[in-house]
């Protein structure tokens, strides 16, 4: 990653904000989304100094210190090189896990408690892949190895364990395609 590509990022991630930063009035009164907003950012620049050597090194442990101060603070674990541009994240609450092998396309949305998972202990290879403007509802488990299209919608407490086509909205343990959107 090019530090104009962590730029772009950065930018596509502040749009879904609204195109403007949490500032010292959200830092004072502690305001949820200026935490997530620093959360998104660390995760940003310990993406891009993961790559460099030398003296980035130190801006690397710099961002990755206070990344992880925020995971705990947020309940959140979100591997970098994970997430495309453009990630918003709502609310603070429920442990929100996105593993390693976890790929999420652009423009993607969550809410907390959102969990990508094995099926059991043996299952530690799977790989989990996830199309464009997606939409994670709260507290919905994905588990196993799972394709989930672009445009697709998941309504809270659903456990998804099975692939998902494009433009599909699902809910239910299994989750369970109810209709298609077409958009």
């Amino acid at each position: 990653m090019t530090k104009q590509e962590l730029k772009n990022t950065i930018l596509e991630d502040l749009k879904r904000f609204d195109g403007q930063k949490p500032g010292l009035k959200d830092f004072i009164l502690k305001n949820e989304s200026f935490f997530i907003w620093q959360y998104i950012e660390h995760l940003r620049h310990v993406e891009y100094y993961t790559s460099k050597s030398g003296l980035s090194k130190l801006a690397y442990f710099w961002h990755w210190y206070w990344l992880k101060q925020l995971q705990f603070r947020l309940h959140y674990a979100i591997y970098p090189n994970t997430i495309g541009s453009g990630f918003r994240i709502y609310h603070i609450g429920n442990y929100t896990h996105v593993g390693p092998k976890v790929r999420i396309g652009k423009n993607c949305t969550m809410v907390s408690g959102v969990v990508f998972g094995n099926r059991n202990e043996e299952n530690e290879n799977c790989q989990v892949i996830v199309g464009d403007n997606c939409y994670f509802g709260l507290d919905c488990k994905i588990l196993g190895s799972v394709h989930i299209g672009n445009n697709v919608t998941i309504g809270a407490n659903a456990v998804v364990t099975k692939d998902i086509p494009d433009n599909a909205v699902v809910v239910g343990v299994p989750a369970k395609i109810i209709r298609y959107t077409t958009e």
